[in-house]
């Protein structure tokens, strides 16, 4: 008798990256599709499919590679669990993209074998992405490394001090909410549909910064997410009790860029529910912002002098010191996330303000199904 091998995802605008992906699986074995509800793709990607459930299942269960292909029954991102305890399935088959702390606990408590495997194309054929077929997907992404929430006056007003940020290439869907200035980059797309437009960069993000928090906007997004998103490279904001930073510097020397991306990977978590406040419970006070913001200028001397250990211990107190200050930004899933990469990293923070999202791992070693990013040069 066969094995049983399960694969779950949305499988929107079905591509030869996805049929090559479902061949790979069975050759394990009996392969069976959950498939994400439209729901569910709107709540955790913040937008709606391209083609509906129904037509998503009947392409995917056209392929001659697929048993059989079901809807998933459940929510969030794992809402394939009643549907697993029902088919008890031998095996569970994920991408490097695709592979979470979440479920490779799940298979173990279940007794389910769980197989990472790597994006490889067919034959000669390019790698697709849904991600890559999407007419927005050349905008950037945003990952602060050190000195986030100093872009608030509400925090550096105690103490100034600098935010570091890059630019990184949307080589993967990143969750919605999930501290990749997403929101920040939805408004980007409203402005520029596919791309940062040419022109001077600070202007630029100032006018995204200005379209994202119009005159009477309650909680005014920071300006490191529209100048992190436009900005390329590496960046150095510094920040003095204003909502705009005093002074920008930035870097694009290839040999750091190139170091930096060795040396960061990303775990994904989930993205922060739509009922989480990260304010509802803050410290804000001297100490902890300055705190915050000696820590994130050593990690700009770290950097710059490419010395990895100062850089992930600097990392790691900005972390710290935004815990201080808002502690929502973690809970008990994280901290058991943290604790389970604790020996396979030097270094770590949430990526944004926390709440869920990726656990960003500084590590100058291959840290198993992470992803690894590219920073936008140009």
């Amino acid at each position: 008798m066969n094995k049983k091998v399960f694969v779950s995802g949305c499988y929107d605008m079905l591509h030869s990256g996805h049929v090559a992906f479902f061949e790979e699986a069975a050759t394990l074995g009996d392969l069976y599709v959950g498939i994400g509800s439209d729901t569910t793709i709107s709540e955790l990607k913040g937008r709606k499919t391209i083609n509906t459930e129904q037509e998503r299942l009947y392409m995917v269960s056209a392929l001659k590679a697929v048993k059989h292909a079901f809807i998933n029954k459940g929510s969030g991102l794992l809402d394939f669990v009643d549907d697993i305890l029902e088919l008890k399935p031998d095996i569970f088959f994920v991408n490097e993209d695709g592979h979470t702390p979440a479920k490779e606990t799940l298979c173990k408590k279940l007794g389910i074998n769980y197989i990472v495997s790597k994006r490889i194309p067919h034959g000669n054929l390019p790698v697709r992405s849904t991600t890559a077929l999407r007419k927005e997907c050349n905008m950037p992404y945003r990952i602060d490394l050190a000195g986030g929430w100093l872009d608030q006056p509400y925090v550096s007003k105690h103490y100034p001090g600098p935010v570091l940020t890059i630019s990184i290439e949307p080589d993967y869907d990143f969750n919605d909410r999930s501290g990749m200035s997403t929101s920040t980059r939805k408004k980007a797309i409203e402005l520029w549909q596919t791309d940062i437009p040419v022109g001077d960069r600070e202007k630029l993000a100032k006018t995204l910064f200005c379209y994202e928090n119009p005159p009477g906007k309650m909680e005014i997004s920071g300006s490191q997410d529209s100048l992190g998103i436009v900005m390329p490279g590496l960046n150095r904001l510094d920040y003095s009790g204003e909502y705009w930073p005093s002074k920008i510097r930035s870097v694009f020397d290839n040999n750091i860029i190139n170091w930096l991306e060795e040396r960061i990977c990303l775990i994904s978590l989930s993205p922060r529910s739509w009922e989480y406040n990260v304010l509802s419970e803050t410290c804000i006070d001297t100490a902890n912002a300055k705190a915050l913001s000696e820590a994130a200028d050593k990690c700009w001397d770290a950097i710059l002098e490419r010395n990895m250990e100062k850089f992930a211990a600097n990392v790691q107190k900005s972390f710290e010191a935004q815990i201080r200050m808002f502690p929502k930004m973690v809970d008990e899933k994280v901290l058991e996330n943290i604790e389970y990469y604790r020996s396979k990293a030097l270094g770590w923070k949430l990526s944004g303000a926390g709440g869920g999202g990726y656990l960003i791992l500084i590590s100058d070693k291959p840290v198993e199904n992470s992803l690894k990013i590219r920073v936008r040069r140009t």
